[in-house]
């Protein structure tokens, strides 16, 4: 696995122990689908929540949190609709689309921002 790779799941894991720790329900954990993947489905109050993780070992390309642009957003919620349709168990519930950015060179340490309800288009 690239480097890359590696850095980038162990930022969805720290996303998905912080999930975890406030409460949420992981559901789902890089779920694909044509088209793309969710990084992290998670459950809480009735509310499906689909998280986009972006991890960075510095922020010298940008905020992490600013490349889920609004293209990004709208194939991301093609993808939560995918899933929903796949789990209707789970269709009734209120969607909403979250961004967890995380900054820094050990993943497990790193700067973790978390921006709860952003717009999907």
């Amino acid at each position: 696995m690239a480097a890359k790779d590696e850095l980038g799941r162990a930022g969805e894991q720290r996303a998905a122990a912080y999930l975890s720790a406030r409460g949420f329900a992981v559901l789902d954990r890089n779920w694909r689908a044509p088209g793309g993947e969710l990084d992290v489905v998670a459950r809480r109050d009735g509310t499906v929540v689909f998280v986009e993780v972006k991890t960075r070992r510095s922020d010298g390309f940008g905020d992490p949190l600013e490349a889920v642009d609004a293209r990004k957003r709208a194939r991301l919620w093609r993808l939560a609709q995918a899933w929903c349709a796949a789990h209707p168990e789970q269709a009734r519930a209120m969607r909403r689309l979250d961004v967890i950015g995380i900054t820094g060179p050990d993943p497990d340490t790193a700067r973790l921002e978390h921006l709860e309800d952003v717009p999907w288009g």
